[in-house]
């Protein structure tokens, strides 16, 4: 029998590595590992951590791959965690930028204009950090009320006013008209019978004959 002696190698600490998938080029599979978020965040964060600690990057993005998942299942703990911790960040800048705007106030007024810009702008990042953190603690009833919508069954909403001010359809109105000209009997006027005479409209008489010329061009013609 052979003694096989293991090697170990000692894994570089700023090198990430890329899975490659069979038949696929090399230089696709690096690049698809450099656009995966938690690749571009663990540069990031090596980059601004490097004067505290040496920070190796392949565990970096192992990390935040597991964050990822995480969030992915629903889990925002780590979420409000940082919210949390970035809310009191941006009110320690708020404080320090406001304590040097106070120091240059009355002598150097644009630096002391300055650094209460800057001072106000981090106190309002740190007033809509801590309303996301809210939102997400407690969520609105939005999506609730849609959904006890949903469980009575579908609605329709009439956008019309009532049915008393919308004019009649020419039907009903003529329907209308004829039970008006009904008598109470149900029976129908009859319009060929000769009405009862009253004081408000009394029974006129028939016109007689007129006497008219027979040609009016000839009585035109013994005028002229």
């Amino acid at each position: 029998m052979t003694n096989k002696h293991k090697t170990t190698k000692k894994r570089a600490t700023n090198q990430a590595t890329a899975t490659k998938r069979p038949s696929e080029d090399e230089k696709i599979a690096v690049t698809r590992e450099m656009l995966r978020p938690t690749v571009q965040a663990a540069l990031t964060l090596k980059e601004y951590g490097k004067n505290l600690c040496e920070l190796d990057l392949p565990v970096l993005i192992d990390s935040l791959t597991e964050q990822t998942k995480a969030t992915n299942d629903g889990d925002l703990k780590r979420g409000e965690e940082m919210l949390t911790a970035q809310a009191h960040t941006l009110d320690a800048i708020f404080n320090s930028l406001a304590l040097r705007a106070s120091i240059n106030i009355g002598e150097y007024m644009q630096a002391c204009d300055t650094y209460l810009k800057l001072a106000l702008r981090a106190q309002s990042q740190c007033r809509a950090t801590w309303e996301t953190l809210a939102t997400i603690k407690n969520p609105p009833l939005v999506g609730y009320v849609r959904q006890a919508n949903i469980a009575h069954g579908p609605q329709q909403v009439n956008n019309v006013s009532s049915t008393e001010d919308q004019p009649a359809p020419a039907r009903e109105n003529q329907n209308l008209q004829n039970k008006l000209l009904e008598e109470k009997d149900g029976e129908r006027l009859d319009t060929r019978a000769t009405g009862t005479a009253g004081r408000t409209n009394p029974e006129m008489a028939a016109l007689g004959e007129v006497d008219r010329p027979e040609d009016t061009r000839r009585q035109t013609n013994r005028r002229a």
